[in-house]
């Protein structure tokens, strides 16, 4: 069973690696079953923060505005992890995301991990609900501010040591760290469309394209298309 491990938690802008994007990572390391380092950095995304996202984690524009080079923090967060395996509440879903945002940047995220979400399903079926917030309650965890990266890994890994204490008697392989596994979806190429719509727009705004368009995935086109027409304001665009 895990007694050294990173714990993480991330906050992004909705559920889709493929589409939505991180704004904040926060970690905690564990050597021995004692914290001993932590990690705590917002992410600027390309996408204004919505009011609904700003609403649930407390996390404004505002607050992103000065983050660092996107590429630096990943490298950052991925050096903080060093060799050791992984814990989340709901694991895959931060994993995804983590993996993608590595790949982008040419970097490999593969880990071994532990899901709190899974072994509290298994343990606890009785609970109406298995969320962080509601299994922090239930084991008088505090959490001092849910919905935020740091804070949240660190509750997970307050929770993975009070589930490990009643339960890894009985479910010993629940606490054993597995390959984390997972294919992301085929990137489609940004459109012939949308590369002629970007380099129209950045010629009548008068805007210095920094991406290499010609690798951008559509996805990403979309976004940065949204970005610029809320900045700078809309053109009409006729195809010639």
């Amino acid at each position: 069973m895990l007694t050294s491990y990173v714990c993480f938690d991330l906050e992004t802008t909705g559920l889709s690696p493929e589409t939505d994007e991180i704004i904040e990572i926060g970690a905690v390391k564990v050597i021995e079953g004692k914290v001993v380092d932590r990690f705590s950095r917002f992410v600027k995304p390309d996408a204004p923060i919505s009011p609904m996202v700003e609403s649930l984690t407390g996390i404004s524009n505002a607050m992103v505005a000065e983050a660092g080079p996107t590429d630096r923090i990943i490298y950052d967060f991925l050096q903080f992890c060093g060799e050791f395996p992984v814990i989340g509440h709901n694991l895959m879903f931060d994993y995804r995301f983590t993996w993608r945002y590595a790949k982008k940047y040419y970097m490999e995220f593969d880990r071994a991990g532990v899901d709190t979400l899974q072994i509290a399903r298994k343990v606890l079926p009785e609970l109406p609900s298995r969320s962080l917030e509601n299994l922090c309650l239930h084991y008088g965890i505090v959490n001092a501010s849910a919905h935020r990266a740091y804070h949240d890994a660190l509750a997970t890994a307050k929770l993975y040591q009070t589930l490990k204490h009643y339960f890894s008697g009985d479910y010993e392989e629940l606490f054993e760290a597995r390959p984390l596994v997972w294919k992301q979806k085929k990137v489609q190429p940004a459109t012939k469309r949308q590369k002629e719509y970007l380099k129209e727009l950045g010629k009548y705004h008068k805007i210095e394209i920094k991406s290499d368009l010609e690798n951008l995935t559509r996805s990403e086109a979309s976004r940065l298309i949204d970005k610029w027409i809320l900045r700078y304001g809309r053109m009409e665009y006729r195809r010639r």
